[in-house]
């Protein structure tokens, strides 16, 4: 049960943070293609997809 609460935490948490580099990207003025790109980046990729875009962004 504990590994199934868990996955669900880790589950809930990608989700929050591919929601969140969705809305950065479009605040950041990137075109809605290029943050649909990191949204499904960051969901099907989570670690990986969320370093590379924490690179890539502009500051």
């Amino acid at each position: 049960m504990v590994f199934v609460f868990f996955g669900f935490i880790l589950l809930v948490l990608n989700v929050i943070t591919s929601i969140w580099a969705y809305r950065d990207s479009v605040r950041k003025g990137n075109s809605k293609e290029y943050a649909i790109v990191v949204l499904i980046g960051t969901l099907f990729f989570p670690i990986i997809g969320l370093i590379v875009y924490l690179i890539i962004r502009n500051d």
